[in-house]
Formats: C-alpha cells, structure tokens, sequence
C-alpha cells in the first residue's frame, strides 16, 4: 500500500497531491465568485423594490432547486456549444472545449452564490437597526455606515453559515471531475482503475476530503473567535 502512495515513478502520491491542491484552489475560487453573486443577490432580496426581490429569489430558488451535476453539464456542454458556434462565425473549425477549470468553478460558484446570498442576508437582518439609525442621524456617509458598522457585523454574523457553505463548495468540487479536471475525486478514479485497488484509493480520496474539511473548519472557527473578541473590544473602548 505505502509503495503505491508514494511519491516515486510507480507512486500514486505525487497526483493525488496535485489533485488535492486543485480541489483547495477550485473551491477557493468558487467561493469567491460565490462571494460577489451572494453579495448581489442579497443586496436584491433586501431591496425596496419589488421586482429586486422577486430576481434574487428566482435566483435562489433556480441554482437550489436543479441538480449541481446538471448545472455544471449545462455550463460545461453548453458553453462549449455556444462557443464553437461563435468560433464557427469567426471561421474556427472543430469542436471549442470551454476551460474545464474555469467553468467549473463558475459552476460551483454560482451555486454557492444562492446560498451566500441567504447567509449574507440573514446576518444583515441580525443587526440591530439601532446602530445604524444612529449613524444616520449623526451624519456618518453611507460609505462609512458600510465600512464602521455594516460590513464588520454582517462579515462576524454570517462566518457560521459560511463554513457550511464552504463545505458544500468542497464536496460540489468532485462533481467537476465530470469535465476531465484531474481533481481529488477525478485522481482517485484514475488511480484505483489504473491498479484495481479500489479501495485504497478511495479510502485515500475520502480522507484527503476529510483532512481538508477539518483544517478549514478549524480555521473558520478561529476566524469567528478572533472577529468575536475584535468587536468586543472594539464595542468596550467606544463606551
């Protein structure tokens, strides 16, 4: 077994790292598109305006309610289509393959946003309104509303839902595999059909899974509890 994990020609180990790094750095990157559509669709659900609402609820309850495998086939089959077709117009020949890593990642990010989107709304909502009502009516700008009050408060209310919505956004990862992306589960895949030893390698894939959620929840935690004692500290010195 050891001989089969390691990191020599006949190893396993250096992909299974490699596939290890792409998963972090493809989760990463989803969570951060995730981020700014979350941000947006939140910012609607909060919005005065009717119409706001009911886009950023369709948003929510369409990237909820399909399938994630069928998101990313969309995207990835899709996309491919839709540019080989414009290729085609500008005299390309041949089937265009979209960037595996890059619609991956949108894939899982748009998901991720309709679920951001309600974190960050849920924390906005836990602010109390009289914070803000006191800076309006000592004449703080709107930007310093933001900065001071605001994004502190909802960032340290919504890092709990996030860790989950990370997870999710780790997991969704090896659905990407699909696209050819030597990822975690796609290396596992390889490497157990390659030696037929199915088990080893996907106890290995499950435990990289599991290694990567437990030091990321850990550091979630320790973000919430620094920001915690931040605030803390912060709310004890302005009295």
């Amino acid at each position: 077994m050891m001989s089969l994990l390691s990191f020599g020609a006949d190893g396993w180990g250096r992909l299974i790292l490699s596939a290890a790094c792409t998963t972090l750095l493809l989760s990463l990157v989803a969570l951060m598109i995730g981020a700014v559509v979350g941000s947006g669709v939140a910012a609607a659900k909060l919005s005065p305006q009717r119409w706001l609402r009911w886009l950023g609820e369709g948003y929510s309850v369409v990237f909820r309610g399909i399938p994630e495998l069928l998101v990313i086939y969309l995207f990835y089959f899709g996309g491919s289509g839709l540019i080989t077709l414009v290729g085609q117009m500008f005299g390309a020949d041949g089937f265009i393959e979209a960037p595996p890593f890059l619609i991956g990642a949108l894939a899982i990010g748009l998901i991720s946003g309709s679920y951001q989107g309600e974190v960050y709304r849920a924390a906005r909502l836990a602010l109390a309104k009289g914070e803000v009502e006191a800076a309006v009516a000592i004449g703080m700008p709107r930007w310093r509303i933001a900065q001071r009050i605001l994004l502190p408060q909802v960032v340290r209310y919504a890092l709990p839902g996030m860790s989950n919505v990370w997870q999710m956004s780790l997991k969704d990862s090896a659905l990407v595999s699909v696209t050819g992306i030597v990822e975690l589960m796609r290396a596992s895949q390889v490497a157990a059909g390659s030696t037929r030893d199915y088990f080893t390698f996907y106890l290995v894939g499950a435990a990289c899974y599991l290694v990567l959620t437990l030091v990321s929840n850990h550091a979630f935690r320790r973000a919430e509890s620094r920001l915690g004692r931040a605030w803390q500290s912060r709310t004890a010195a302005q009295h």
